[in-house]
């Protein structure tokens, strides 16, 4: 009887341990990123064509997807301000401000030296600026990425060139 009750404790004690684990996330897969990201971004009242090659996004296992992809904005009324189209869809914390899930712009500019990168993050929809961040060159002599995101056990990165901003994901998601 003891046993049978100890039994039912820990397996009590391993349920809730693991309900309470945080969900492992990992890079998506090519077809996974197709599924998930227009061939044609909402940029404010346009649908921008996107160049999925460049496609590259995490997933976690409840199916929650952070995935970005280049704009091809060539022709549009964009004029620089947006190069990437990103994709969230659990919250992600930057240094000082938080992107809710929805449909993002990322745009950059230089920061006046050659290591920094100011990068704006506007909501899709409407333009209305959600955010910035400092992307900074990332040390080495790594892959040049037009967008490639690193999920959080690896550093959590979003690099854009040879420049990477650092985020972090909510305990929850």
């Amino acid at each position: 009887m003891k046993s049978a009750a100890l039994c039912g404790i820990l397996s009590l004690f391993l349920a809730v341990a693991a309900c309470a684990q945080r969900p492992a996330w990992r890079q998506a897969s090519d077809s996974e990123l197709a599924s998930v990201l227009p061939s044609r971004a909402p940029v404010l009242n346009e649908h921008i064509e996107t160049e999925m090659r460049t496609a590259s996004g995490i997933v976690n296992d409840r199916g929650q997807f952070i995935a970005g992809v280049v704009l091809l904005t060539a022709g549009y009324s964009a004029d620089g301000k947006y190069s990437h189209y990103l994709l969230v869809q659990a919250p992600m914390h930057f240094a000082s401000f938080v992107l809710q899930p929805g449909d993002y712009l990322m745009g950059w500019t230089r920061a006046g030296a050659e290591d920094v990168l100011n990068v704006h993050f506007n909501v899709a929809a409407t333009g209305k600026l959600a955010g910035t961040a400092k992307a900074k060159r990332i040390p080495g002599r790594g892959p040049v990425e037009s967008i490639q995101i690193w999920p959080p056990q690896s550093g959590g990165l979003i690099q854009i060139g040879r420049f990477g901003i650092p985020y972090k994901m909510s305990p929850k998601s």
